[in-house]
């Protein structure tokens, strides 16, 4: 299984620590969030893993080039870093530098650095891997608490909200429509590829492609967890959550 870290943000909203530390490298409970998330792609059964890197790359590069990743089997993992010298291309952008690494005959997951969750990703790859309505992706949501959501129905990816405000459709609705966080985590089919190289500008947010699709017909769908675990997530992207995250970590509450 291929797998992407997205972890080339500045993390502005984490200064002062990311004046001298890359946010992919900001530990909670003693463990970077770059680790978390490799040792759970890790188990989910990935042994191919790219991490982008923008800011204070060299650190980021020199713990993956040391960190010594293996598969459940022990296993070396394949580990390649793409370089946004110029600065974060934003998730879109990064997948699209970046889209040379994956390979074409399965799906492969793209996860946030800066996320915290339980979400079952091997359950996440196994519905894009088995889906047969032709999705482009699979997107790991949970219960709306967020200003900014996705609306979905029947039809999948439907449109969002901005601060609390009205669903914005971007196409026909198809059922009755839910509104639901994104967890930053997302199965891909290599066919999303395409509409992501074609774009003209280098930055971009994957969202707006995804947004873009579902208007022109598309399917973008929902993973809401498992029976047994319904999906839950933490963005850890300012000094707040981060003391959260420390505190949900440390109590067995997220691991």
């Amino acid at each position: 299984m291929d797998a992407m870290i997205l972890a080339a943000g500045l993390g502005t909203r984490l200064r002062p620590l990311t004046h001298h530390t890359p946010k992919p490298l900001v530990e909670v409970d003693g463990v970077p969030m770059l680790e978390r998330v490799a040792r759970r792609l890790l188990a989910s059964g990935a042994d191919r893993i790219l991490v982008n890197v923008s800011h204070l790359s060299d650190q980021v590069e020199a713990y993956v080039e040391a960190a010594d990743w293996r598969t459940e089997a022990g296993a070396p993992v394949e580990v390649v870093i793409s370089d946004e010298p110029d600065g974060p291309l934003e998730t879109g952008g990064g997948i699209k530098k970046a889209a040379g690494f994956f390979r074409r005959d399965a799906p492969f997951l793209v996860h946030n650095a800066d996320i915290l969750t339980d979400v079952d990703l091997r359950a996440l790859y196994e519905a894009q891997r088995d889906a047969d309505d032709g999705r482009l992706a699979t997107l790991a949501v949970a219960e709306a608490k967020t200003d900014r959501a996705l609306l979905f129905d029947d039809g999948g990816l439907a449109g969002y909200t901005l601060d609390g405000g009205e669903p914005k459709r971007m196409r026909d609705a198809q059922g009755e429509g839910r509104v639901v966080d994104f967890c930053g985590v997302q199965a891909c089919a290599p066919a999303l590829l395409d509409p992501i190289c074609a774009r003209d500008e280098a930055k971009f947010s994957v969202m707006d492609v995804y947004l873009a699709q579902a208007r022109d017909g598309a399917r973008i769908a929902a993973f809401d967890g498992t029976d047994a675990t319904p999906n839950r997530f933490l963005d850890v992207g300012t000094l707040e959550r981060l003391e959260k995250a420390n505190e949900v970590v440390a109590s067995g509450d997220f691991r």
